[in-house]
């Protein structure tokens, strides 16, 4: 009968007997008692060059029952009796010498006041305290040892790497570990520590030359990164796993090419920004993403600052079950809010979040609201009833060629949409407002983009602390808790800080091309890129969301924060290194295809628009402008024409009005919409 990867060999009668003694404390001071004993024997034959008189073994005699009466309870009190031996560890071992130092400082002590040392040798209990301390730390290592020798029946994985089944498979894969750092020592321990992990780690390869030739746990650095071939070929390697956790962009790239080239699979351990806990494992590993070859550095989080304002409150944020959404739940559940509610309209989106924050992450406190962000009653029921403390408005239609086609969902989810929640949660005070918006925001060709500048003009017309009455007017039933009539004129107040937070694509949202290449890759191909030369920032989902977070608590009120995306990126680049991920060969075994711009899509993607005032700020990665927007009332009518056309669905009056309201959007007329009328065609052809 064959056994599996992950079956263990029965246990020996050696191991047995381990299991039923080793847990058992009695065994383990008796132990102690013995080497005590022992250890002031030999302090005496090593001071004494192996002789001892009959004085001195008088001497022995009486010391015996008192260091036994003070090391004994010291052990019991520093907690040496209190852990389960066969884990013992570093820590364990520092136990054993702060006791050990304290219960013969107590021992010397006692003897200098009862006879002042008289007859005694000073060196003799420098040996015994050394001596004490080596057999007692020496028990309790070969405690460990034997149950681990126990755990896999013939010893450790490296004293049987030819054991194999009837069938004469591997019960293990053999596995070489890229990187010798932290992230590799902890794999390796993992592997030795937990016998059902179906690993055996052959060696590590790294490039510092300082460690080569070293070993961590036993297991020998064989050489560089660059060898990694003849060293699959020459320990007959299964699997490779990348274990280094600062590479930059450049540096990941070289190690997966290198990896592709040996012909057998490999895997990477997340980057501690991906860990909720930071907890590297075997269990964690996956496949190698195009995300890892961005290269980008952990995110460095002001944890108090963002905890100041989360920890403890209603958090609402919209689009909840969307990519972005979704990830800032998660984000946002590190610091422990009091309530998080889920707003989403789809349902399948809102399932998956809901059941994700429950099951896995265990949180409960959860609120999962079904519905439109259009729907004003539903917003001032919820607003009301639970008081969120902080928005995070994530919802928003951002599929460039859809929205083109449907300009007027644009207007009514990206702009008066916006509109509704901007204003329940001044009407119901709520602390802090983010809005997550987009670098198609900046001088946009399309209609999303649009939209969204659109949205950002709008959260800083609301951002303004003082308004006056002209403002309000349209809005008196809505905002009917801030306004109100003062010197016979309408002020409106509010304290509601407000934000913007802008960033390029995201890798493995929902609008990624990163999904749909690898759909296209997984049936052969052709891969479709639209130009050979358009680029697009990128950032990973985690990092994005940890920023909105960071983002959030550097708010003063009325800011558009700028994430800083890094070097853009060709698509046509991102293609060949998916393909090349695969173990394929772009233009050979995948071939390439450019199929055009598409309506409203730039070949370049910008952060920024000259002059708009850009300033750092004291986090390395977020850049922040004051935004200089329009006021309400001169935005108001402008709005009204948007709301009318969008009624009717006149896609080309939306971009007019569009235009009017965002100066710096380039309208494509001549884009293609799912509802256009005859005289519509006669306008554009006009």
């Amino acid at each position: 009968m064959s056994m599996s990867a992950t079956e263990l060999p029965k246990r020996s009668p050696l191991s047995k007997l381990v299991l039923r003694t080793v847990p058992n404390q009695w065994l383990v001071a008796g132990m102690d008692l013995l080497a005590i004993s022992i250890a002031i024997t030999l302090a005496f034959l090593f001071r004494f060059d192996g002789i001892i008189s009959g004085q001195y073994a008088r001497q022995i005699l009486l010391l015996i029952p008192l260091l036994l009466l003070v090391k004994i309870p010291v052990f019991s009190f520093c907690g040496l009796y209190r852990g389960m031996f066969r884990y013992t560890s570093l820590a364990d071992i520092l136990a054993v010498l702060q006791a050990v130092v304290i219960s013969s400082a107590l021992v010397v002590t006692g003897l200098m006041m009862l006879n002042r040392f008289a007859n005694l040798s000073r060196g003799v209990f420098v040996l015994d305290c050394i001596l004490t301390f080596l057999l007692i730390a020496g028990n309790r290592t070969l405690i460990r040892c034997l149950y681990q020798y126990s755990r896999y029946g013939d010893g450790d994985r490296r004293l049987r790497p030819l054991f194999l089944c009837k069938d004469g498979a591997r019960p293990v894969k053999r596995l070489v570990l890229i990187g010798a750092g932290n992230s590799a020592e902890k794999t390796l321990r993992e592997t030795k520590e937990n016998p059902r992990l179906p690993y055996q780690v052959v060696g590590l390869v790294d490039d510092d030359p300082k460690k080569q030739g070293l070993q961590i746990h036993g297991v020998p650095v064989l050489g560089p990164i660059t060898a990694l071939k003849a060293v699959v070929k020459q320990h007959r390697v299964d699997e490779l796993l990348i274990a280094i956790s600062t590479a930059n962009s450049s540096q990941m790239q070289r190690i997966v090419d290198i990896c592709s080239s040996t012909g057998v699979s490999y895997k990477i351990l997340p980057g501690m920004h991906e860990l909720i806990h930071g907890n590297v494992s075997l269990q964690t590993m996956r496949e190698v993403d195009y995300k890892d070859l961005l290269g980008r550095p952990t995110v460095e989080l002001e944890q108090d600052e963002i905890g100041r304002y989360l920890s403890g409150k209603t958090v609402l944020v919209t689009g909840a079950g969307g990519s972005i959404g979704s990830e800032l739940c998660r984000q946002i559940l590190k610091f422990e809010p009091e309530q998080l509610i889920l707003l989403d309209a789809g349902e399948e989106n809102l399932y998956n979040i809901q059941m994700e924050l429950h099951h896995q992450h265990g949180f409960t406190d959860y609120l999962p609201v079904l519905g439109k962000i259009q729907n004003r009653s539903l917003l001032d029921e919820l607003f009301a009833l639970h008081k969120p403390s902080v928005v995070f408005h994530a919802a928003a239609y951002k599929h460039v060629p859809l929205v083109e086609r449907n300009p007027w969902e644009a207007v009514f989810n990206n702009v008066f949409a916006v509109r509704n929640v901007i204003e329940a949660s001044i009407n119901h005070q709520v602390d802090r407002f983010v809005l997550v918006s987009t670098d198609k925001a900046v001088r946009p060709t399309n209609v999303m983009g649009a939209t969204k500048r659109l949205t950002e003009l709008l959260m800083l017309a609301y951002s303004q602390e003082h308004w006056d009455g002209s403002l309000c007017q349209g809005r008196r039933d809505w905002l009917q808790g801030v306004c109100k009539l003062k010197g016979g004129r309408k002020e409106c107040r509010h304290n509601t800080t407000f934000m913007a937070v802008r960033f390029g694509n995201v890798l493995g949202s929902s609008g990624s091309v990163v999904p749909l290449f690898k759909r296209q890759i997984e049936k052969g191909g052709p891969v479709t890129v639209t130009h050979p030369e358009v680029t697009r920032y990128f950032m990973s989902i985690e990092e994005a969301a940890q920023l909105i977070l960071q983002a959030g608590a550097m708010g003063q009120g009325g800011e558009i924060f700028i994430l800083k995306m890094g070097q853009p990126v060709k698509i046509v680049d991102m293609a060949r290194d998916l393909i090349r991920m695969t173990g394929k060969e772009p233009g050979r075994d995948i071939e390439l295809s450019f199929t055009g711009l598409r309506p409203g899509e730039k070949l370049y993607e910008e952060l920024i628009t000259a002059g708009e005032g850009i300033v750092t700020t004291p986090h390395d990665k977020i850049m922040v402008l004051r935004g200089d927007g329009k006021s309400y009332a001169l935005l108001e009518p402008l709005l009204s024409r948007l709301a009318d056309h969008a009624q009717h669905h006149d896609a080309v009056a939306i971009k007019e009005v569009l235009t009017l309201l965002v100066p710096e959007y380039v309208a494509d007329f001549a884009a293609p919409a799912t509802i256009v009328r005859e005289e519509d065609s006669a306008r554009i052809a006009a």
